[in-house]
Formats: C-alpha cells, structure tokens, sequence
C-alpha cells in the first residue's frame, strides 16, 4: 500500500472507474460454479464511467454525512446511511465523519455493464486516497469483491469487480477458494480496433434488478452444468481467437451468438419476447452474433456487426437508442482535481 500522504485531507478526491461489456462465460464466476472446478471470463473495460467525489464535510451543515447519488441522504452515523455499498465501504474502512460523497455516471444502473460493482471500486478508491492510501487494482477488486458478496450476501460473481479495477481486455480465471487470476490480453495486428469498429450497442429502455436474475441462476446451477461448461469454453475459445494473428470477427460473433443461447437457458428471466425480437431482427440484418448484456432481464444489447452491415442493424433497430463504446486500457483511477495518478 503506497502513501498519499501528501494528498491526505486534499479537499476534493475524484475517481474515475469504467464499466465493462462480458463477452463471454459469464455466470461461470460465480461461486456456485467455480468452487466445484473453475470459471472463465473474457471481457473489456469500456469508455463509460462512473465517477465518485469524496471530501471532508463542513461543519456549518446540519448532518455529519450527506450523500449525493440518484437520490440525497443527509444523516449523522454511518449505520443510518439506506445506501448499501456505501454504507459497508465506510465502515470496512473505517471512514469516520464528517463527509460528502457524490456520484454520477455516463449510463443508467442495473443496465448490465457492472455498474454497482464500479461504484463499489470507485468508492473503496475514493475513499483509501482519503485516508491518503493508494491501493493496488487487486486490492481494490478483492475489497469490492467482500463488501458485495460476503457482507451484503448479493448473489453475484467477480468478474465486474475485477473489470472495474483493472481495466483493459481480460481472461479472468476464478479457481476453487476464491483465487482469481487475471490475463491481460494483447491483441496483434490491429485486432482491438478492429474488434471495437465492429460493436454496436442498444439501449433497451429496461432497467432489471439482477440480483432477482442471478439468485434463479444460482439456484439452477446444478441442472445446467453442461450449459456453463460450454460457456466457460466460449470465452477460452475468445481468448485463442484474439491472440491469433488472423482475427476472424465472423467467428467471434458466432461464438457470441452460441453463447448466448445457452446463457438464455440459465434462468426464466435472462430473456423476453421483445428482447428476443430484437435479437434475431439484428441477426437478420447481418450481425454476426450478439448477446443482452449483464445478467439479463434489461439494459443493453450487444452485437458483433462488420461495418458494411452496420447501417442495416441500425434500421432494424431504429426504435432504440445506440450507445457508441469504445475499449478503456485503465481500470479505476484516483483525480485530483484534474491530474490522474
């Protein structure tokens, strides 16, 4: 743990945290899954964030605590903030008052690009550079990791934690105990750019509780062992695709559109109707192969689509909004005020 020191009591700390597209294998990181053999998961930091500010409280103010995020809290003790993260990352650390703590994001929560796991991340960073602590992208995923799964009991994997802190394009492994191993992916021959030209992404207009989605998950484990092994193939297959020197984008999508028919098994509120018609209208339309993001239920439709096809999908889906993204190398960052460390 390095020292901020000359940070400490800044006035203003700000961080900078991305979220994440899962391309394949998730479902795999969750501990149901991984502690009876191991879990994959390929996936990328995007350029859409979430960004926490933190300063000392003043002490004209009527509460020792305000919080700012879709909604305000003004309260004296840390045990009455109703914000769940941001109540156990106060006291995991320590965090005494008087404090502000603001949040706002590029895009909508519970769309399924791991969001609540960014702020979880952004605030745990936010919140060591306080303290005048600066901490490792492991540590900070492996804090989050704890306040989300241990403390608060959410039915979640670790793989946004992970995605959060770490950025980049990444193979995560997620073994027996816990352990999670981290493979930063270096594409060649100008693949990135040419995996990033040929993604589109819709906004669904649904936002889902993925809690709800991932608890039926869970408890269908068992029975769909055979799917979430052959997810967990896809995202190996992923990673040796990427690091050929030939980058196939056709069989990219493929890979994409196979493992999403299998993750639309795993639980009965992954997929609906509309999101269904959607899916196939922009198969139709010439992607290659796509998938809902997150847990499922809502948020945000992924497709693998050459740019020659490109206009064609966005006419089949005209009714939604498109959300342009591009690939994001860092995972969270500490700002103050308007230098990155």
């Amino acid at each position: 743990m390095a020292s901020l020191a000359h940070l400490h009591d800044p006035g203003v700390i700000m961080t900078r945290t991305p979220l994440r597209v899962s391309f394949a294998g998730g479902g795999t990181d969750l501990p149901d899954f991984y502690e009876r053999d191991y879990g994959a998961v390929f996936s990328t930091a995007i350029d859409k964030y979430i960004y926490v500010t933190v300063k000392r409280h003043g002490a004209v103010f009527n509460e020792a605590i305000r919080l700012n995020y879709s909604r305000s809290e003004q309260v004296n003790r840390v045990d009455e903030i109703q914000n769940d993260i941001a109540r156990e990352c106060m006291r995991f650390l320590e965090i005494d008052p008087p404090i502000y703590i603001s949040t706002v994001a590029d895009l909508p929560a519970s769309t399924g690009l791991g969001g609540s796991s960014s702020f979880a991340v952004g605030l745990l960073n936010a919140l060591h550079a306080f303290r005048g602590e600066r901490v490792s992208a492991g540590q900070l995923a492996e804090e989050a990791s704890h306040i989300e799964i241990d403390v608060l009991k959410q039915p979640i994997g670790k793989q946004d934690q992970y995605a959060a802190a770490f950025g980049g394009l990444n193979f995560f492994s997620f073994r027996p105990g816990g352990a999670v191993t981290v493979e930063p992916q270096r594409l060649h021959n100008g693949a990135l750019k040419a995996l990033f030209e040929c993604i589109v992404m819709f906004w669904t207009g649904h936002q889902r509780d993925s809690s709800s989605v991932l608890g039926e998950q869970k408890a269908n484990t068992p029975f769909k062992l055979n799917s979430l092994l052959s997810m967990r193939e896809h995202a190996v297959q992923l990673q040796k695709l990427c690091r050929n020197g030939a980058f196939d984008i056709g069989r990219f999508g493929r890979v994409l559109d196979e493992s999403w028919r299998l993750k639309r098994e795993l639980a009965s509120t992954i997929t609906t109707g509309q999101i269904d018609g959607w899916y196939r209208a922009a198969l139709g339309a010439g992607a290659e192969g796509g998938k809902l993001c997150g847990a499922g239920g809502g948020g945000f439709l992924l497709f693998i689509a050459r740019p020659e096809r490109q206009c064609a999908v966005r006419q089949a889906l005209r009714d939604l909004i498109e959300v342009p993204v591009g690939h994001e190398v860092h995972g969270s960052q500490v700002c103050t005020p308007f230098v990155t460390l």
